[in-house]
């Protein structure tokens, strides 16, 4: 799947999502769960519905309560309004790297094996499991099945967690875990490398041969169901996916767009350089600004454009591909040309609210400056005459305002 095809397909999701909430049944309106018992007798019938088996449904779902503290984490995820060099700075710490290296070399054969049969290499792999988990030592404690039936009756997002929690249930009955098993993160992610229950089904494989897909357990199974999953999503095998980059003081700004991608050659012959002193190389690759014309500069090729599919968050996919790129070899990630003028996570939302108001869709109104509001501040600038880098500054927000 292209980029662009990617953000077609949100947008219909994004569509569909609004007609599912706007027939979502009252029973899930915010609230204190007070009604949360009768909702969850309507959901074991619905999990009937959908094939799974009486005694399933009852060791799932029997004795489930709702989850305050659940709805108060999904509120408060100000840590993605945080800037790339923030967030990359926090997380790719130095203790990450040193560990990511060591799992590396001592799991180099199981490795070899997994980018024999998937294409992935262990840098990309071990880059995901070392930021979801530290490689595994943090799965979290939560009931997973908890976590997402309340996550499911809240009003904000029933249409995504009431089938997770329907396919957390096939998870238990097809054998892979036990309920008991099923405990990490508050929002219903499973095993070392966090998997929803969907991607669970879809993507979890029995890779130590024992019969059962074990993501919270079996070092064998995280591994190779993680590069499963990046393949099925379109990994290129042998391919980079991100590269750092210096760029000339000016340049066509409107151009740096993760939706165009330019052959290497035609990036160097504009004046962007390798930030490692070598020679600009692989397919078609996106200028990517990450904090704008000021920040820091990378290539972005077609794998980097799977990284956005596996995860939503710009700033959390663009680290995990960085972190990818350390472990790979590369240095830490310069500063950039000159100061970066960032706007607060309360700016970015008024921000969001007058692209909104412009009739440019900025996506959800969150403070987060995500890829939908960097697209639309893009054409904002554009039709103000400022510097088209997408990323969203006072000048913008003073000229919208």
């Amino acid at each position: 799947m292209t980029l662009s095809s990617l953000k077609q397909a949100l947008r219909s999701v994004v569509f569909s999502t609004a007609l599912i909430a706007l027939a979502a049944p009252a029973t899930a309106a915010c609230g204190n769960g007070s009604d949360f018992g009768p909702w969850l007798e309507d959901m074991k019938q619905e999990a009937l519905a959908a094939g799974i088996s009486p005694d399933i449904v009852s060791a799932g779902l029997d004795g489930l309560s709702y989850d305050k503290a659940v709805i108060k984490k999904d509120r408060g995820q100000g840590v993605f309004s945080q800037t790339f060099l923030e967030f990359a700075g926090r997380m790719v710490a130095s203790y990450r790297l040193q560990q990511g290296a060591a799992q590396i070399k001592k799991n180099a054969g199981l490795f070899r094996q997994i980018e024999a049969d998937f294409g992935v290499p262990a840098p990309v792999i071990v880059a995901v499991w070392g930021l979801e988990t530290d490689f595994g030592a943090n799965l979290g404690d939560m009931s997973t099945l908890r976590s997402l039936a309340t996550l499911a009756y809240d009003c904000r997002r029933p249409h995504k967690f009431r089938p997770e929690l329907i396919d957390a249930l096939k998870i238990i009955q097809k054998g892979d875990l036990s309920p008991a098993e099923m405990r990490g993160a508050w929002a219903g992610e499973l095993g070392q490398t966090q998997f929803l229950a969907s991607n669970y089904l879809r993507y979890g494989i029995d890779y130590d041969g024992d019969g059962r897909a074990n993501l919270i357990r079996s070092k064998a199974d995280v591994l190779g169901s993680t590069a499963n999953f990046l393949a099925q999503l379109g990994w290129q095998r042998g391919q980079p996916w991100l590269r750092e980059v210096r760029i000339p003081n000016e340049l066509p700004w409107d151009q740096a767009d993760l939706l165009i991608k330019k052959d290497p050659s035609e990036w160097a012959s504009m004046g962007v350089r390798a930030a490692d002193g070598g020679s600009l190389e692989g397919g078609p690759a996106a200028l990517f600004l990450p904090m704008g014309r000021f920040g820091p500069a990378f290539l972005a090729y077609h794998n980097f454009d799977v990284y956005l599919q596996w995860n939503e968050s710009l700033v959390y996919a663009t680290t995990a591909a960085y972190f990818a790129t350390r472990l790979a070899g590369a240095g830490p990630v310069g500063k950039g040309n000159g100061t970066v003028d960032a706007l607060s996570a309360a700016e970015v939302k008024a921000l969001q609210q007058a692209l909104a108001a412009r009739g440019l869709d900025p996506g959800p109104i969150d403070g987060k400056a995500g890829f939908k509001t960097r697209e639309a501040t893009r054409a904002a600038q554009i039709q103000l005459g400022l510097p088209a880098d997408g990323w969203p500054d006072h000048a913008t927000l003073a000229a919208l305002r």
